[in-house]
């Protein structure tokens, strides 16, 4: 059991906020077993480095790769104009809306205050079990403890660093035609324990896009994964293999060897569609309504976050095991209130599929079983929100944290002063109303994200970005003809995790979103925060005193990524409280 006082951070000062300065340490070879080991009460930080090879592009090249076979066509015909070196590289975004390179993923054990201790790097040789990410792909590598909190779980791909858009290639079970990046590979779970042995669960799900988190349900006999991702970069419609294989996702975890797996057809667990909420009178792409991002488990119910896509609603969602969470509701014959609700006493985890008729799946999609957490925002996202929810978790059954990543704007020079003012990002503190069934928003934590204010990395361009260029006209408020500023800002908070104290206390950790002239924000360094909240606290004017601390900076070439206590660290704080374990960030 670990001792009460390690989270004590609201002992953080100013001389705690340290940008990472062990690199070196980052290329340490930890792939053997009993090299490594997670210690409880730590972090566990996802990283990922550029390869920084001129070489990986040529000026001139055609992409995506092998788009001329595709059904698809060629996004950038033209060519490109930068080579492969970092950050410039990024700015091929620009002419093909496909483009990434696949990296090395690092795992970052640190103290809650903010020391590097040491790293794991995850296998990334193809000649064994490997995986590797997508290094601007901003969703990607969010870090989930098991229901049992003996191992971390996240997603990736089955495929060799500096290939070309594989975030948006096919998987060999699910070719679709008209997706113009001509390649495919499997996505895969990685499980990983105390000691840094890795485990790896292909699947053909998240054809044309990406697997985004996944959570090993390991408890009480269950052996089951569950995911959240995106799927389709094609026409619509789209075929079976990417509706079956979107959103969220059940698999068994794998016993064989990586390369002799091979994976069968996607199994989705639940489904939300916009028809649930009586009267829209609006349709979407089949799919992207499962467009998920966050994921948690609280309480044996299973949580999903959307928020980008113009398609379904950016909100904080659960699948409905019952089946009578959030009935629609009828007042005078005119539906008036589905597909929102607060999840039914006794409910379980999924142990099987969602259902779906295969003669209407491609017009009609998946069989609905989940809802939108009552209070949450319900209004559809190709309509103008603010509402981009990221990272959620529960610091008790009455009180939920979500993370808002921002909207990412960069449509002219004053996309700083644009992110400053926003009103929603950074960390929202929910607060569950007993008499009315209903999660009320508490107030939001900004103080000390410094949202808006540039800042820079040794080594990283400074100045502006001449590729991303915006003329006057076309409705540009602050036209950047000479380009957008090169260095990054923050715009939001992306995935969290959290601890309650013995003295309520609640520590909240979490990687931040960014806005820049780069052509793709994903690739921005961005940082690691921490900030310390009263569980108790619902007032606005308390919380503006509370301040997040950064307790680290990506370098040049870095990203984070996830954020999770490390395995074998256990919640028993809260188990006092509540007499029950069923959380998991």
């Amino acid at each position: 059991m670990m001792k009460k006082a390690v989270f004590g951070i609201a002992l953080f000062t100013a001389a705690l906020a340290i940008s990472f300065v062990g690199g070196s340490k980052a290329d340490k070879d930890f792939e053997h077993e009993g090299d490594f080991r997670f210690f409880p009460g730590n972090l566990v930080v996802s990283r990922s480095v550029y390869h920084n090879d001129p070489d990986n592009v040529t000026v001139g090249m055609i992409l995506p790769p092998n788009c001329a076979s595709t059904k698809g066509g060629c996004a950038a015909a033209t060519g490109t104009t930068n080579n492969g070196t970092y950050p410039q590289v990024w700015n091929n975004n620009l002419y093909d809306g496909s483009f990434g390179i696949t990296s090395k993923i690092y795992l970052d054990q640190m103290t809650p205050f903010g020391w590097y201790l040491d790293t794991l790097e995850v296998p990334s040789n193809p000649n064994r079990g490997h995986l590797v990410t997508s290094f601007s792909s901003k969703s990607e590598l969010a870090l989930n403890l098991s229901t049992d909190r003996e191992y971390l779980t996240f997603m990736g791909y089955i495929a060799s660093i500096d290939l070309l858009d594989v975030s948006n290639s096919n998987t060999p079970g699910a070719v679709d035609p008209t997706n113009p990046v001509g390649e495919a590979f499997n996505r895969a779970v990685a499980q990983v324990d105390e000691k840094g042995k890795f485990t790896f669960t292909e699947t053909n799900a998240y054809s044309g896009n990406n697997g985004r988190a996944a959570i090993l349900n390991n408890r009480h006999g269950a052996n089951f994964i569950y995911t959240a991702g995106n799927a389709g970069n094609g026409a619509n419609p789209q075929p079976v293999g990417v509706i079956l294989g979107a959103g969220a996702q059940i698999l068994t975890p794998a016993t064989q060897p990586e390369k002799d797996q091979t994976p069968g057809v996607p199994v989705p667990v639940a489904s939300f569609n916009i028809d649930q909420l009586a009267g829209n009178g609006q349709t979407d792409k089949i799919g992207k309504d499962d467009n998920f991002r966050g994921m948690t488990i609280f309480h044996n119910v299973l949580y999903y976050t959307k928020g980008s896509g113009s398609n379904g609603v950016n909100t904080v969602y659960f699948v409905d095991t019952t089946g009578n969470a959030c009935p629609t509701v009828s007042a005078n014959g005119v539906n008036t209130a589905g597909g929102v609700g607060v999840p039914s006493p006794g409910t379980s985890l999924p142990t099987s599929g969602v259902s779906y008729d295969p003669a209407t799946l491609e017009t009609v999609g998946l069989d609905s079983n989940m809802c939108i957490l009552r209070g949450f925002n319900t209004v559809l996202a190709k309509t103008s929100t603010n509402s981009f929810p990221f990272g959620l978790w529960f610091a008790d059954a009455q009180t939920l944290y979500v993370a808002d990543e921002g909207d990412g704007y960069a449509g002219g020079l004053d996309l700083d002063t644009h992110a400053a003012a926003q009103t929603t990002a950074g960390l929202q503190k929910w607060v569950f109303n007993s008499s009315t069934q209903t999660w009320q928003l508490a107030y939001i934590l900004q103080n000390g994200l410094e949202l808006g204010v540039p800042y820079t990395v040794p080594g990283y361009p400074t100045g502006l970005n001449p590729a991303t260029a915006i003329p006057a006209g076309k409705g540009v408020t602050v036209p950047a003809p000479d380009g957008l500023p090169w260095s990054p800002a923050t715009d939001g908070i992306r995935n969290i995790t959290g601890h309650v104290d013995w003295d309520g206390k609640v520590t909240i950790w979490g990687i931040t979103s960014t806005v820049s002239g780069n052509g793709d924000q994903g690739a921005d360094p961005n940082r690691l925060v921490a900030i310390t909240d009263d569980l108790t606290n619902t007032n606005p004017g308390v919380a503006a005193a509370e301040k997040f601390h950064t307790l680290r900076t990506a370098q040049f070439g870095e990203v984070l990524r996830g954020v999770s206590l490390t395995p074998g660290t256990g919640d028993h704080d809260r188990e006092d409280r509540q007499r029950d374990d069923h959380s998991v960030q």
